[in-house]
């Protein structure tokens, strides 16, 4: 187990926002998170789990201590008929688990190619895209209870997930150290992926593929998001900044009238949801800037450090976007980043 003291979280912020923490603590294995919980518990200091840090916005050095998992390791753990259960360490880096099962066969996660992260936040966070979440494949999350060094095991329904919520971002938001999550798979030799969301379509008939492998699908996904989306180690950002409104179909109707070409996307009969990245480009702020934060000209959604910005500054921004597009749409849109 590591454990530093004064230590920079510079290398654990995709935002490239230089701050510190009191103590930086990594456990490694199910024996060293349970160590740690009890140090958790021992302490009267308060503490932050942080991943890859893509989802985090430090506005300010953390004075208690940050926790991070380095458990590692991607293994088979059981196999139901054209199903396969997948087993991967809490510190496994995202995109490398989707490489993985693409390259093997193990298909489902093509969807969510290239999102930053490590495979413990897409538990938390039910991390999404192109029309897929985690959540449509995590069967089982293995933590440590802080408060009693027990090792636990949720099912699904236990997590409570929905667009980009988890219990443990709410009720359960400190009280557990994950250490692995399982996805279920299929290696079904007729397995369809799903392109119909967004312009992976378009991608794919401009490509001439009318009926894509997983490695193809993952492949144009990985271009599309690469060509729109800014590399964090060139222009520091933490991906999409804000979540996606999901608003009453009344309430999306009212708004069509008056820009009838607004994207949107069917959630249930009553309930549509609104690409808050069009909602900001309608206000005028795309590529714009405010002091050292601005927003990503090829993406709306995307907030960037234009190089020495302060939390603070990403947080103005922020807020002078929110206000704008509850004037224009009477819209509310939130972070889906963690503001420390």
């Amino acid at each position: 187990m590591k454990d530093f003291h004064g230590y920079s979280l510079l290398a654990y912020n995709t935002f490239g926002i230089e701050a510190s923490c009191g103590r930086f603590i990594e456990y490694e294995t199910v024996d060293e998170a349970r160590r740690l919980a009890n140090i958790l518990t021992g302490e009267n200091t308060p503490f932050l789990i942080v991943g890859g840090g893509s989802n985090l916005l430090l506005t300010k050095d953390f004075d208690g201590i940050v926790v991070h998992s380095a458990i590692r390791g991607i293994e088979i753990a059981d196999e139901e008929g054209d199903s396969i259960m997948l087993r991967c360490g809490s510190g496994e880096v995202w995109d490398d688990v989707v490489a993985f099962c693409v390259e093997h066969g193990m298909n489902g996660l093509e969807n969510l190619s290239v999102i930053p992260g490590e495979v413990g936040a897409s538990a938390v966070q039910n991390i999404g895209a192109y029309g897929k979440e985690a959540k449509d494949f995590i069967c089982r999350v293995e933590a440590v209870e802080i408060a009693s060094g027990n090792v636990v095991i949720f099912g699904n329904e236990d997590c409570g997930y929905a667009y980009r919520q988890s219990r443990f971002k709410h009720e359960w938001k400190d009280k557990y150290l994950i250490t692995h999550v399982t996805y279920r798979l299929s290696k079904a030799a007729d397995y369809v992926p799903s392109y119909e969301y967004g312009n992976i379509r378009a991608e794919l008939e401009r490509r001439s593929i009318s009926a894509p492998t997983p490695s193809e699908l993952r492949r144009v996904i990985t271009d599309i998001r690469n060509a729109k989306l800014p590399d964090p180690k060139v222009v520091g950002n933490a991906g999409s900044f804000f979540m996606n409104p999901i608003v009453p179909k009344a309430k999306y109707e009212a708004l069509a009238k008056d820009y009838p070409t607004m994207p949107h996307y069917t959630v249930d009969e009553s309930h549509e949801k609104i690409p808050a990245g069009w909602m900001i480009e309608q206000c005028g702020w795309k590529g714009k800037s405010l002091g050292r934060a601005g927003v990503y000209e090829k993406q709306a959604l995307v907030l960037v450090n234009r190089g020495g910005a302060s939390g603070d500054e990403i947080v103005r921004l922020c807020r002078a976007i929110q206000q704008d597009v509850a004037a224009k749409f009477g819209i509310e849109i939130f972070p889906e980043v963690n503001i420390i």
